[in-house]
């Protein structure tokens, strides 16, 4: 008797948890707890990239605005080789931030329009998740331009960017400045003045992973030793991993109401 009801109790309660899985909270259903943020981290991702590739705004914007400052430059600044390989680093370095801020602003002010940010802070999913989701969508939308200026860049200003280490650079740079813009845009957003506000709290606080992104391309382009290069590499690691440190630990609190 007592065997049978044990059976049925079991019987009962694995129908329950099979009920209500779907509004449980992933890592207790569905794996462990890592296995769940990863999960939530890549469903924003993708929900980031379908929006994208459905509206096709955010990119196709801070690729016209690259590439007209691209030209802007190219057609102010009428000097020889030598000369254009001494500030290609900066007039790359200044589209590449450019663009990443208007990136930025629209990453967390579109949720916050469109009313679907309170519905990702109610998903079961941990709030960290949230921020690497944007991180790793704010990255890829970066990538897509740069990986379209570079060639673009190449042939204009006749320099080739097509070196391993240079493209080792333009990742730790725009992982830097996308780290630190993606806590400071989810900040920025909840402020009425955020177009404004972002560029003013980002710029200084990214002049550190700029200057050594310039200097490190500097380098690289008028083939510099590794002495010179190096330490602005490894400026550009601690800068990273300092600052997803911090909002990693920062951002579960800043998105409290």
């Amino acid at each position: 008797m007592a065997e049978v009801v044990h059976r049925e109790g079991a019987e009962s309660a694995k129908e329950l948890n099979k009920n209500f899985a779907p509004f449980a909270p992933p890592a207790l259903f569905r794996g462990s707890r890592l296995m769940s943020f990863l999960k939530g981290t890549f469903a924003i991702v993708r929900k980031d990239l379908t929006a994208e590739m459905r509206s096709r705004e955010l990119v196709s914007a801070m690729l016209v605005f690259s590439l007209l400052v691209v030209l802007i430059f190219n057609f102010a600044l009428e000097l020889d080789k030598q000369a254009r390989e001494n500030v290609a680093a900066g007039v790359l370095w200044v589209t590449f931030t450019f663009a990443g801020t208007l990136g930025l602003n629209r990453s967390f002010a579109a949720e916050k329009d469109r009313g679907s940010f309170d519905g990702l802070l109610l998903a079961p999913v941990d709030r960290n998740a949230i921020y690497f989701g944007k991180l790793i969508g704010t990255i890829l939308f970066m990538l897509i331009v740069e990986a379209i200026i570079i060639p673009i860049f190449t042939i204009l200003y006749g320099i080739s960017l097509f070196q391993l280490m240079l493209f080792g650079v333009v990742l730790l740079g725009t992982l830097g400045y996308a780290a630190v813009g993606t806590l400071l845009a989810c900040m920025a957003a909840h402020t009425r003045t955020r177009d404004v506000l972002l560029p003013i709290l980002l710029f200084p606080v990214t002049i550190p992973v700029v200057i050594a992104a310039v200097k490190a391309t500097s380098g690289i382009l008028l083939q510099s030793e590794w002495n010179e290069i190096g330490i602005w590499i490894n400026l550009l690691l601690v800068y990273d991993v300092i600052f997803i440190a911090v909002a990693v630990m920062v951002f579960e609190y800043l998105v409290e109401e």
